[in-house]
């Protein structure tokens, strides 16, 4: 009862605030998602977030991945049989020619090994999730993770408004634009909302395509912590299990009940409409961790490296998926 007494009015506080950003969206063009994360900027920019609300609003990244485990049930096994491999291994390379592209132009460019490696897995894998993870395993100091999430956490604020204006101009499928927006964004919530943006449809394929690229979160944890260490392979298992986004697996479970028919048509339009609220909630939450007030001074030289690596993956994954799909 403490816990949920100390977190229900942050949860008020998200719910009426996406109750706002539906309304919004009923009554405009505008995406209600995307008009979550504008309302949760504008708010916490101009007023910030009161101390009694924090805990609650803190558990958006909890909202959001109990969404994207719902988002399961609108999973078909065909989708994943006839594009499943193939986001899969364009995912394996993007995290591959991400993590390389920033290690060498930033070890060009004079930026520090580890502030380097943690610039690499946020823009590579996802985000700031990736940045922590990665500091965990390599000792990151405070100075060095601020400085690396306040860059990612900018970019993620970029691409928020510039891929839906570029998706939109190019006249992309909503599938083509979807994997391509979950191939080039950063974090989880972020590829997510653009995708929502433009449809259903692109927004389930941008979100089980960055999940796809969330998986990598762990090995790469291990992959840096043997570089910068002499951890043994015990250590390296137990980290993997350790940085897995765990929610992929309720996400699956649930994608697995849907397909074997356990759950009926009437049942995943409630879950669909539970997750959209839940999606809201979250970014809502997304808003005000993006409140350029909380994004740290980032200096211009990882900017112009982490921008350099989203233009050259954006551009190199639209030309695939363009083609292939």
């Amino acid at each position: 009862m403490t816990a949920i007494r100390t977190l229900l009015p942050g949860i008020v506080v998200l719910l009426g605030l996406a109750a706002v950003a539906q309304a919004v969206g009923a009554a405009t063009p505008l995406s209600p998602l995307i008009a979550a994360i504008g309302i949760g900027v504008v708010v916490a920019g101009v007023v910030g977030v009161p101390g009694w609300a924090e805990p609650g609003v803190d558990r958006h990244k909890l909202l959001l991945e109990t969404g994207i485990v719902l988002l399961g049930a609108q999973l078909t096994v065909g989708q994943l049989v006839t594009t499943g491999p193939l986001v899969v291994g364009l995912a394996i390379v993007v995290v591959v020619v991400g993590v390389l592209f920033v290690e060498l132009v930033g070890r060009q460019v004079g930026i520090e090994s580890r502030t380097r490696s943690l610039l690499a897995a946020g823009a590579s894998v996802c985000g700031v999730s990736a940045v922590l993870a990665v500091a965990g395993s390599i000792d990151g100091d405070e100075a060095e993770i601020s400085y690396a999430a306040g860059t990612v956490l900018l970019f993620d604020a970029i691409t928020l408004v510039a891929f839906p204006i570029i998706g939109t101009a190019l006249g992309l499928g909503d599938r083509v634009f979807g994997v391509w927006a979950g191939l080039s964004l950063f974090s989880t919530g972020p590829a997510a909302a653009v995708g929502f943006a433009v449809s259903e449809t692109a927004g389930q394929w941008a979100t089980i395509t960055k999940l796809i690229r969330n998986t990598f979160i762990g090995v790469l944890a291990v992959a840096y912590a043997l570089y910068y260490t002499s951890g043994d392979e015990q250590t390296g298992a137990s980290e993997i299990w350790y940085r897995f986004p765990k929610f992929l697996v309720g996400f699956l479970a649930v994608a697995l009940f849907a397909n074997l028919g356990v759950i009926d048509s009437a049942a995943q339009s409630a879950i669909g409409t539970v997750g959209d609220w839940l999606f809201a909630l979250a970014f809502v939450g997304l808003g005000f961790e993006l409140n350029p007030r909380r994004l740290r001074s980032t200096g211009m030289r990882p900017l112009l490296v982490v921008l350099a690596q989203l233009v050259t993956v954006s551009l190199l994954t639209l030309g695939a998926v363009s083609v292939l799909l």
